[in-house]
């Protein structure tokens, strides 16, 4: 972490204290705010995701830039086995960094339309970014992460894929708007993929339990893109091509 936080990342300092005192609490916890009475619901516990590798998937580009270009991360996790095709990122994006998620999904008891039922409405997520102590940022409602550097991408639902763990939300493809400099100041593509969790509750969201709000672990990798340069191999997590075409 900076010594010297800039105002621009004040707001992150006062986060990313609240999420590390929810990761204290551990995952085993479902950590509601206000439990139905007349059900509680159940809320998916996270398994721990798997160590990342420096590995690129098959299919994708794995050379190292030439030396004109932008430096690389030095260690990239390995993309999924399968990436769905509507989860492609544009062809002129380059993988710039992956980082694991470990948070929570918050859900509300309410109606999101009139005369419809109740039912548990996302309202965003809290997580840290990073392995175990070494935070490099966090995520937050919008959705946006932000680095401790102060940059931030916001990002729009692009398209999005079941989840290959039924018990866990879904895959995301979501385009970014990037601002500052560091960490996130580049990114224009995000990828949500290996979720763990997260899914709100199967019950407990009906009228007598209007407002009620739930947190649900989750966990998940996030893959970030920027534009490519001119000349620039790209590397990238997306469906392999289809052999019978």
């Amino acid at each position: 972490m900076h010594e010297n936080i800039p105002s621009t990342g004040e707001n992150v300092a006062r986060r990313l204290s609240l999420l590390l005192a929810l990761a204290a609490l551990g995952t085993a916890a479902t950590a509601t705010a206000a439990e139905p009475a007349a059900a509680k619901p159940a809320a998916a516990v996270a398994k721990p995701a798997a160590t990342p590798t420096a590995a690129i998937a098959p299919g994708a580009a794995t050379a190292a830039p030439k030396s004109t270009g932008p430096k690389r991360k030095a260690h990239l996790r390995a993309c999924p086995a399968h990436v769905p095709a509507e989860l492609n990122p544009p062809a002129d994006a380059t993988l710039e960094l992956v980082l694991p998620a470990n948070g929570v999904q918050s859900y509300a008891c309410a109606v999101d339309k009139p005369g419809e039922a109740p039912d548990w409405q996302p309202k965003g997520p809290h997580a840290t970014l990073g392995e175990g102590t070494n935070v490099v940022g966090i995520h937050f409602g919008g959705p946006s992460w932000q680095g401790l550097d102060g940059s931030t991408v916001k990002g729009t639902k692009i398209a999005s894929a079941p989840s290959p763990d039924k018990s866990a939300v879904t895959w995301l493809l979501l385009s970014g708007v990037a601002t500052g400099q560091g960490t996130f100041g580049k990114i224009t593509h995000i990828q949500r993929m290996e979720t763990v969790g997260g899914r709100p509750p199967s019950g407990g969201c009906d009228a007598s339990h209007l407002d009620t709000k739930v947190l649900v672990p989750y966990r998940s990798y996030y893959y970030f893109y920027r534009l490519s340069e001119p000349g620039e191999k790209v590397q990238q997590c997306r469906s392999a091509p289809d052999k019978h075409k």
